[in-house]
C-alpha cells in the first residue's frame, strides 16, 4: 500500500502521522487520508479541489505533474510526500 507522508512543516499546523493507504492515483490516497485527518483537506487542497499554490507532493521523489486532478499514478509500495513549498525573493 502507498504510504502518504507529511513534511514536518505541515505536521506544526495539523497532526499528521503517515497514512498506509489503498489507492491507485494521488487523489484517492489523499482521499482517504482525509478520511482518517479531515483538518488536512483545507490546508492541503483549494475548495475547487486543487492543489493549493504553497504546498507540492512528491511521488517516489519525482513531481506530481497533475496538480488539479491529481491523476498521478501511485504504485503499491509508493512514498507520496506532501510538502510546504517554499516562495520568496
Amino acid at each position: 500500500m502507498p504510504t502518504v507522508v507529511f513534511a514536518p512543516a505541515i505536521q506544526r499546523h495539523v497532526a499528521s502521522p503517515p497514512q498506509r493507504v489503498e489507492a491507485a492515483t494521488v487523489r484517492a490516497a489523499l482521499e482517504v487520508t482525509f478520511l482518517e485527518i479531515p483538518r488536512l483537506r483545507d490546508y492541503v487542497l483549494e475548495d475547487q479541489g486543487q492543489l493549493r499554490k504553497h504546498v507540492l507532493i512528491f511521488i517516489d521523489g519525482q513531481q506530481l505533474s497533475d496538480r488539479e486532478k491529481l491523476s498521478d499514478a501511485v504504485a503499491p509500495n509508493a512514498e507520496i510526500y506532501v510538502v510546504q513549498a517554499l516562495s520568496g525573493g
